[in-house]
């Protein structure tokens, strides 16, 4: 009786994950039988490797989600802090280590700026990241004369190119960034804090909580997050542009509410936002196999994002 509670408990709190869980298996079989490249290793392998930058932006979006944000910038910070290393890097000569903690510092600097305006102006983030998401990205244009950069060195490409065994090391670090990002949700007083403001700002600061410096920390460290993304992009790509990672604020919002995230803020975990971002890839990788336009899968994406975000609605609803 008592383990059938649990379950019962389990379920009740994880019913978002379970769903998505269940879609992306069915997603996976339906595929396999319509598209027999589907299941051979090297497009299982692409698909872990185009996961991982998605999956890295999933992590920013799911810590500024759940603190009641949202982060619009996200595909910009990328272009910025990796065009910045390439720049360094390439034009200027500067070692591949420096260009590492470029790419970083920049990703670190526009998410603080994101957080301060957020945290303490108390700008609604929509506005703010719109803002600068343009403003980032033109300035990845500007100071790269909106020209490619190519020829980075080792250091910098073993991120987005080397292997250990049949695994990519990308894969692998953005698993580890899963497993970190689930340790401070679920082991420390920042995921704590997180999960509060977003489930009652007030009551988080009458409760003692700085809610505006835990803002800002949240946005820093999605900025962080895609210096991250920058490097691991810039690795598989040998190079960079301004133009790189378009869009993908898209499908890391999509993936974050696929994964049972709460738009509303408060609900949701790090393992649910996992399975939302191979749900996306694999949706994203069928269409793909199947030569459906891409004018279509934009489409078909956004269709995806209004479902979810439509059910999240509705369990708010019947929680009611």
């Amino acid at each position: 009786m008592e383990n059938r509670k649990k379950l019962q408990t389990f379920v009740g709190n994880n019913s978002s994950q379970l769903t998505a869980a269940a879609a992306l298996l069915l997603m996976i079989i339906v595929l396999g039988i319509v598209s027999r490249n589907f299941f051979s290793a090297k497009n299982l392998i692409n698909i872990c490797l185009q996961a991982s930058i998605i999956g890295i932006l999933a992590i920013c979006e799911t810590f500024v989600i759940i603190s009641g944000g949202i982060d619009l910038s996200v595909g910009a910070v990328v272009a910025l802090s990796s065009s910045m290393m390439g720049q360094f890097v390439v034009k200027m000569g500067f070692p591949g280590l420096a260009g590492i903690f470029i790419c970083l510092g920049f990703g670190l600097m526009a998410g603080f700026m994101n957080g301060l305006l957020v945290s303490l102006i108390n700008m609604p983030p929509f506005v703010v990241t719109l803002g600068t998401m343009t403003i980032f990205r033109g300035l990845a244009y500007e100071w790269t004369n909106a020209a490619a950069i190519y020829g980075l060195p080792d250091s910098i490409n073993f991120l987005g190119q080397r292997y250990i065994g049949v695994v990519p090391v990308a894969v692998l670090a953005v698993l580890a960034l899963y497993i970190v990002s689930w340790f401070l949700f679920k082991h420390t007083r920042f995921g704590l804090y997180t999960y509060s403001i977003g489930g009652n700002v007030t009551a988080s600061r009458l409760s003692g909580i700085n809610v505006k410096l835990t803002k800002c920390a949240i946005y820093t460290l999605s900025g962080l997050l895609c210096g991250v993304a920058g490097i691991i992009i810039a690795g598989r790509m040998n190079g960079t542009t301004a133009l790189v990672a378009s869009g993908s604020e898209t499908d890391a919002i999509a993936a974050a509410a696929i994964g049972g995230i709460s738009m509303s803020g408060g609900r949701g975990n790090i393992w649910g936002t996992l399975i939302g971002v191979l749900v996306m890839q694999c949706i994203r990788n069928g269409m793909n196999l199947l030569g459906v336009s891409s004018y279509y899968q934009m489409v078909i994406i956004g269709l995806v994002i209004i479902i979810a975000v439509g059910i999240d609605c509705i369990r708010q609803l019947r929680s009611l």
